[in-house]
C-alpha cells in the first residue's frame, strides 16, 4: 500500500504519516512535506526516487510523471490497467493528502508582484488531487487536515465506505474548483465581461432555517483574489 503526502498546510501531517506507517503504508512526499516527515523521524520515500527524475524547475515538476498519476488513475476492477501498472512497474497510490498554495492571501500582500502571484499558481497539487478524486473508489483523497483523524479510524477498522470516499471526492473537487476561480479573477481583465465566470465561497456557519422554517440554510464567505493576506503567507511556500 502506498500513500502520496505533498501539502502546503502541514497541520497534522505528521500524524497522519505515522498513522499510515503503523497501517503498513510506504509514505511517498516531496519538498517541505518531505522535510516535515523526516522531522518527525518517519520513514518516507522522496518522490524522485520513485519516478527515477530530480525535481526540477524550482519545484514546478516533481510529480507530474506517469509513475504518480498511473499510480493515481488506474483503475483496481481493470484487467488492463493493473496489467499495464505491472508492465511498466508502476505501484498503485491508495491514499492522497494534498492542499494548496494560499494564492488569495499572496496576491493581497501589499506590493506582489505579477511574478510572485504567478508562481503561487499551483499546478501538481490540483493534478494530483482531481486524479485522485476522479478514481476515489480506489484512492482516498484528504484535503482538509481536519478529515485526517476519522479517515485513519476508518482505513484502520476497514470501514471506509464508498459514500465516504465519494464525498471526499466531492470535497477534492470543490478545493479546487475554488481556487481555480480565485487565480481566474485575478488574471482576468477587469473591465471585460467574461464569458464564463465562477464565483468561490467558504462556509462560515449553518443557520436555523432558511426563508421560511420548513428549509435549511447556510452563509458563505465569498473567497476573492485581494482579500487582506493573514500574517506571513507571503513568504515563499513549499509543498
Amino acid at each position: 500500500m502506498r500513500a502520496l503526502l505533498s501539502v502546503y498546510d502541514k497541520t497534522g501531517i505528521a500524524a497522519l504519516g505515522r498513522g499510515l506507517v503503523d497501517l503498513g503504508y510506504e509514505v511517498v512526499s516531496t519538498g517541505g512535506t518531505l522535510a516535515a516527515l523526516e522531522a518527525a523521524d518517519l520513514p518516507v520515500t522522496a518522490v524522485s526516487e520513485i519516478t527515477a527524475f530530480p525535481e526540477i524547475l524550482d519545484g514546478r515538476v516533481k510529480t507530474l510523471h506517469p509513475r504518480i498519476h498511473g499510480g493515481l488513475l488506474a483503475r483496481r476492477d481493470d484487467p488492463a490497467h493493473l496489467s499495464a501498472l505491472e508492465a511498466h512497474q508502476i505501484s498503485p497510490i491508495d491514499v492522497v493528502a494534498a492542499n494548496l498554495y494560499p494564492f488569495a492571501a499572496t496576491v493581497a500582500c501589499p506590493g506582489v508582484s505579477l511574478a510572485d502571484a504567478l508562481e503561487q499558481i499551483d499546478i501538481g497539487g490540483p493534478a494530483m488531487i482531481r486524479a485522485a478524486a476522479k478514481n476515489f473508489p480506489g484512492v482516498v483523497v484528504l484535503t482538509d487536515p481536519a478529515d485526517y483523524t476519522s479517515a485513519l479510524d476508518d482505513l484502520r477498522d476497514c470501514t471506509l465506505s464508498t459514500e465516504r470516499r465519494r464525498a471526499l471526492a466531492a470535497k477534492a473537487f470543490a478545493h479546487t474548483a475554488a481556487y481555480d476561480a480565485v487565480v481566474a479573477e485575478y488574471l482576468r481583465d477587469p473591465v471585460e465581461w467574461p464569458p464564463e465566470v465562477t464565483f468561490a465561497g467558504r462556509l462560515t456557519r449553518t443557520l436555523r432555517y432558511g426563508e421560511n422554517p420548513q428549509q435549511r440554510a447556510a452563509a458563505y464567505q465569498r473567497l476573492r483574489a485581494g482579500e487582506p493576506a493573514p500574517t506571513g503567507v507571503c513568504a515563499r511556500v513549499s509543498r
